[in-house]
């Protein structure tokens, strides 16, 4: 990154936002965002049943305020914009089941990004509730849309030090996505927008991964969604910030991550569209997304040789650093750490055959069985693996049984919802039907399903009635 005062980048994200149009987003791009917004919604509407939002639900409407929002799970209670976005943020991410960046750039180590949806999302649902009046659907999309690519892009140029430092880049790049999402939708002007990003780069949610694993991490995502929101609210009232804040020797980019890819910055913002191309990975299960192409490799195993748990003698996990750091957990001892350690997943799928939310309980990771199986995988660093290099998410699992078999299989392809591999709209229905199933009644769930199918379709869809759907007791 240069040290001179050059300003393209916060200029150019500020002007995209501010000048894009409904007529300018890609056929493919409404169509993709319409799947986040399902794929989103669905994990707002899950999240908010768990412990972690409940606290952070807790302690907003023990703060209270203007009644600019609806809580899910609270009967109707309201709470400032930035205090509900807080709450959906965490909601979003407290299963781990939200969508994530691709990116075909080898040099981002874990060969993915941030996971785009949620902090925009919250942002857009949380300012979409009466704070500015009735907002109509195509309003709506265009604020989310404008988020989510410049969120992505700035992800994609950064260069990845700041992950490979602890640090939980989604959370700093969300907050960017939430303020331009939030100052979209409030259409500020391109000189508060700029504002708006500046606010929001010192705002910056920016988690530790320490925290990885723990109540705290989907927080992370709640302070983007907040921050963003707040960063616009204050730009709309006249706060000023550097107008360089994201370029520069001492900006976001340089100070956060090291600086940039400069090659990648002709790509520009919105020239082509973050989320068709390279896309977005929708996840099949509720854990770090590295761990699901050796899930689905050991649920073929099982399938192919009809494994059953007394079975498995024992089970070797080879891998590179690209996984067995970030998914560190050698033993899970709750839920939230089953999502970040591979013996914990592979036993779900050797014991159950599956691994969705009635897996991810503490009953289940903490029973006996579970125990059990763990116990015998071992995870093991692989040289051969490493030298590959990390443009795939590569692995390998030797299953040795009882009776003397030795069952193999590399997980080397492209994951199972990735965009070379995507869900099915049908299969995205399918996952926020379970996601919301249990929590709004069937009527209801498919009433909203069909409103988040629908938002842009001109029929005047106000954004606010997907917040009416989402309430519940």
């Amino acid at each position: 990154m240069t040290s001179n005062d050059d300003t393209n980048i916060t200029a150019g994200a500020a002007r995209f936002a501010s000048q894009l149009g409904y007529a300018d987003l890609p056929s493919e791009a409404l169509h993709v965002g319409r799947r986040c917004m399902i794929d989103g919604i669905g994990q707002f509407i899950a999240g908010s049943t768990t412990g972690p939002v409940r606290l952070v639900r807790d302690d907003v409407l023990d703060q209270g305020g203007r009644p600019d929002a609806l809580l899910p799970g609270t009967g109707g209670r309201r709470a400032p914009a930035a205090l509900a976005a807080r709450v959906l943020g965490t909601a979003g991410h407290a299963l781990d089941w939200d969508d994530t960046q691709a990116t075909r750039d080898s040099r981002h180590t874990y060969g993915l990004l941030t996971h785009p949806t949620v902090p925009p999302l919250a942002a857009a649902l949380a300012l979409s509730q009466g704070a500015l009046g009735e907002v109509d659907g195509r309003r709506f999309m265009v604020a989310f849309q404008a988020g989510f690519e410049v969120e992505c892009k700035i992800a994609e140029w950064m260069l990845p030090d700041a992950y490979r430092r602890g640090l939980h880049a989604s959370a700093a790049e969300g907050t960017l996505g939430a303020a331009v999402t939030a100052a979209r939708l409030m259409e500020l002007d391109e000189d508060r927008m700029r504002h708006a990003i500046g606010i929001a780069a010192s705002r910056s949610s920016a988690g530790i991964r320490a925290n990885v694993g723990t109540m705290t991490k989907p927080l992370h995502f709640g302070g983007a969604a907040e921050h963003g929101v707040t960063a616009a609210l204050l730009a709309a009232r006249g706060l000023e910030a550097s107008p360089s804040a994201l370029d520069g020797a001492y900006g976001f980019l340089t100070v956060f991550s090291g600086g940039i890819f400069e090659e990648k910055l002709q790509e520009g913002f919105g020239q082509t569209f973050s989320i068709v191309d390279p896309g977005v990975a929708v996840k099949p299960y509720p854990s770090g997304i590295l761990s699901h192409q050796a899930m689905d490799a050991m649920l073929g195993l099982v399938r192919e040789h009809d494994l059953k748990p007394e079975d498995v003698a024992t089970v070797r996990f080879h891998a590179g650093s690209n996984i067995l750091k970030p998914l560190s957990y050698r033993f899970a001892e709750d839920h939230l750490q089953a999502k970040f350690c591979m013996p914990a997943l592979l036993a779900m799928i050797l014991l159950r055959r599956q691994a969705g939310q009635d897996e991810f309980t503490d009953a289940f990771v903490g029973s006996e069985a579970m125990r059990a199986m763990q116990s015998r995988i071992e995870t093991v660093f692989d040289p051969e693996i490493e030298r590959l290099g990390f443009d795939r998410i590569r692995s390998r699992i030797e299953v040795h049984t009882h009776d003397g078999r030795v069952l193999e299989r590399r997980a080397d392809e492209r994951y199972r919802g990735s965009p070379e591999h995507p869900m099915s709209d049908a299969e995205m229905e399918e996952k926020f039907r379970v996601c919301t199933r249990g929590i709004l009644p069937k009527p209801r769930l498919e009433e909203l399903l069909q409103a988040i199918w629908g938002i842009d379709d001109n029929t005047g869809n106000d954004a606010g009635r997907l917040a009416k759907l989402m309430e519940y007791d």
